[in-house]
């Protein structure tokens, strides 16, 4: 089990493997972290599937249709830094538009440091990065693993 520190800004990602948790990263990206927080007090993560896993790279999901073509109808603004994007890094998703993020995310399986200042590093994965190692690869998925239930630490009971 892993040492949260501060549960406020802590997520328990409930995945079929088990449970990973990723501490969120304010300092980086405060207005990502808000939003992802929002969305997972809502309920919106659970059940939504991992539709786009490339081996090596990263897996992706957050998309309700599944499709990596929808989102939750709320665009944020780019919070670009320099944080690395290595394994374990959570970021945004986006389209060409660097404003374009909206509730779909990916975690990082190994070194991506060509995604470094172009996507909104939001977390970094603490415990449980062997249950997202055995998310189902493929584009799309066939069968996808999905995120049984996402919810702040500081409302786990």
């Amino acid at each position: 089990m892993a040492d949260i520190k501060d549960p406020e800004n802590a997520l328990l990602l409930d995945l079929e493997h088990g449970r990973v948790t990723i501490e969120l990263r304010p300092d980086l990206a405060p207005n990502h972290v808000a939003r992802i927080k929002e969305l997972a007090r809502e309920g919106f993560y659970d059940g939504i599937v991992f539709h786009r896993v490339i081996e090596g790279f990263m897996a992706q999901g957050g998309d309700p249709t599944g499709t990596g073509m929808s989102g939750s109808g709320k665009n944020l603004d780019a919070e670009f830094s320099a944080e690395p994007h290595v394994r374990g890094i959570c970021s945004m998703a986006r389209a060409q538009d660097p404003n374009s993020a909206d509730s779909q995310f990916f975690i990082v399986f190994d070194d991506a440091r060509f995604l470094d200042n172009q996507y909104t590093v939001w977390g970094q994965v603490i415990d449980g990065m062997e249950h997202v190692d055995k998310i189902k690869r493929g584009e799309p998925v066939q069968d996808p693993d999905k995120i049984v239930k996402m919810q702040v630490a500081a409302d786990a009971a």
